[in-house]
Parts: C-alpha cells; sequence; structure tokens
C-alpha cells in the first residue's frame, strides 16, 4: 500500500512539474503542428523562449496557465514552443534551419528567421495562410494583450486590417467603452421593402452570430464611427441580421428560415444576400433594388470601411473599377491655394 502511495506522489509530482513549465496549452513541436497543419489548416502560435528567461517562465505560469485562454488556444491554433536557442535541425516549411553554434545562448537559425536582429525573449510569432502571414509580438503578454491578437489571427481580421488599428477597437469595444461616437439609425429588415418604395436608398446589411467577436467589435466601433455613421445616415439603409435569427423572413416574396447547413444552425437569408460567400462577420451591399452589389467579408474598420461606403453609394462602382477607385481616393490632393 506505500508503495501505491509513493508512485501516486511521484506521480503527481512529474504532473505538477509538466504543469509549471508548459501551463495548460498542449504545445506540440514544429514537426506535429506541420503534419497536423495538412489535415486542418489552423494558425500557429510560435512561443520563442529560453532557458534563463524570467518572462517566459511567468507567462506559462499565468498566461498560458489562464484556462479559458488555454483552451481557445487548443482549439483554434497548433500552439508550438520553441526553444530560440535549440542545437536540433529543425524543418519548417519545406526548408531545413541549423544551430548557428554549439556554444550555449546562441539563437537559432530559425529564431533569427522570425526575430532577425531583435532578440527579445518571450517573443510570439502567429503564423497563418498556410505560412505566408505573420505577426510578431514581443515580450511579455498577458491576458487582456494577448486576448485581441488570438481573435485577430482566428476571424481573419488580418485579411482587411493591421493589428494596431483592430486592436484600438477592440479595446474600444471591451475595454475602454467610453469614446466619442455618432448616432447611427438602424432599420428593421420586415420594413425595408416598403421603404425602398418611399425612399429608395441602397442597403447595408449587417451579418454577424453570437460567438464572433470581431462582429461586435464592428457593430460597436465601425458603423458608429462619427466618420462613417453621417454618410452611412444619408446614403443607406443600416440593417443587423443575427445569422442564427429563428424568424421566418420574408424577403422579395421568397421565405428564409433557420435550418442546420454543415451541423450549424443558420438561417438561409443569411446565405441569400450573401451570395453564399458567409464568413463572419459580413456587410452586404445592396443596391435599391435589394439586389445584392457585393459582399464584404471579414471585419471592416471605420478606416478600411469608408471609400467602400463612398464607392457605392456614390454609384462609383457602376462607372469605375475598385483599383481605379481607391487609386484615385488615395492620390494626395493637389495644392489650389494661391501663393503669397
Amino acid at each position: 500500500m506505500l508503495a501505491c502511495y509513493i508512485c501516486l506522489f511521484v506521480l503527481n509530482t512529474e504532473l505538477l512539474s509538466q504543469a509549471e513549465q508548459n501551463g495548460l496549452v498542449n504545445w506540440l513541436s514544429f514537426k506535429e503542428a506541420q503534419e497536423k497543419n495538412k489535415t486542418v489548416v489552423k494558425p500557429l502560435l510560435i512561443d520563442f523562449y529560453t532557458d534563463w528567461c524570467g518572462w517566459c517562465k511567468h507567462m506559462i505560469k499565468t498566461t498560458y496557465s489562464n484556462q479559458g485562454l488555454a483552451a481557445y488556444i487548443n482549439a483554434n491554433f497548433y500552439p508550438v514552443k520553441f526553444n530560440a536557442e535549440t542545437k536540433d535541425t529543425i524543418e519548417y516549411n519545406g526548408k531545413i534551419y541549423k544551430p548557428l553554434s554549439k556554444e550555449p545562448k546562441t539563437p537559432h537559425e530559425l529564431t533569427i528567421k522570425f526575430l532577425g536582429n531583435n532578440l527579445s525573449y518571450p517573443s510570439t510569432v502567429f503564423v497563418t495562410n498556410n505560412f505566408e502571414y505573420n505577426l510578431l509580438t514581443q515580450g511579455f503578454l498577458d491576458d487582456k494583450k494577448i486576448e485581441p491578437i488570438l481573435i485577430f489571427m482566428v476571424e481573419n481580421a488580418w485579411r482587411t486590417s493591421v493589428f494596431d488599428e483592430f486592436n484600438k477597437h477592440f479595446n474600444q469595444t471591451f475595454v475602454d467603452t467610453v469614446f466619442k461616437k455618432a448616432a447611427v439609425k438602424f432599420t428593421v429588415l420586415k420594413d425595408i421593402e416598403k421603404l425602398e418604395k418611399k425612399k429608395p436608398k441602397k442597403v447595408l446589411i449587417n451579418i454577424s452570430s453570437g460567438f464572433c467577436n470581431s462582429c461586435k467589435v464592428m457593430s460597436k466601433t465601425t458603423f458608429p464611427d462619427t466618420t462613417i455613421a453621417d454618410y452611412i445616415n444619408k446614403n443607406f439603409y443600416l440593417i443587423n441580421f443575427d445569422a442564427e435569427s429563428s424568424d421566418t423572413i420574408q424577403f422579395k416574396n421568397e421565405k428564409y428560415f433557420k435550418t442546420l447547413v454543415n451541423n450549424y444552425p443558420l438561417n438561409t437569408f443569411a446565405l441569400k444576400v450573401s451570395n453564399n460567400r458567409l464568413t463572419f462577420p459580413v456587410l452586404c451591399v445592396l443596391d435599391e433594388t435589394l439586389n445584392t452589389i457585393e459582399v464584404l467579408n471579414h471585419y471592416q474598420s471605420p478606416e478600411q470601411i469608408k471609400p467602400a461606403l463612398i464607392y457605392f453609394g456614390s454609384d462609383s462602382y457602376k462607372t469605375k473599377s475598385w483599383k481605379d477607385f481607391i487609386e484615385e481616393y488615395t492620390k494626395p490632393k493637389a495644392n489650389t491655394g494661391a501663393k503669397k
């Protein structure tokens, strides 16, 4: 019996030691992460640490030991814990990376690839789009700092926004909720056909889902932005639509309803109006006859969405390509003031 207690004590001590070293994240090797990525594509989260780095250990004991964050990382990323000074040879994205020296405290070749000459630890690199897009963050990341980065990567906000921009609006939504905003008018979907007969306008349908955090950021900070709200109120009808709505929708003499699509409860109206291009958040632009002109997928910041609203609201889309329009829009205005 005593032997059993000793075994249990040793086992519990080993488990505690593993938890102190790894936190609650299920860390993988580069090889394991890349093999899994061939079957199911997910972003990589790479923790660059060293054995002598105190803040690296502190991040394991705090951030990576947060049960909610660890569960989110385990579900949505392939997390890799990488010793930045390892003497192992590593294969990454089809290339071989080797240690630069046998001497201790020498950075690995792969570390140099990601961190360059700024060898600061801990460093966290987020990689997505099959190794094409990298986001490097350096220094200790607590819960509040890492959360918007995780969402930025998982919800593909990186496709349409830079992180600093997204981070600012994320904090305005969930942390610093007092900021200057304007009143934006929302229209009820069931009234839209009557309104179009009375006063024709283009329509914006903002489709969101309860699990989508970037949807909340967009609703709270993009549409009420002081540079955006007035333009929307003058030129569009704005409608919020929950993709999981249980309502039966009557739209242009057709009915739409909630059903299971790939095992996900979804109202078929969301598919119809987005031309089956449904990735959250999604903003659908409709003309005055309620036909979809364009579908803007992923998070749209105020900075990103303003030229798009002008492009459709001014009818420029009828005569110009987006490329030509945005070149004119971003071109510095000539100074026509008289010289003194």
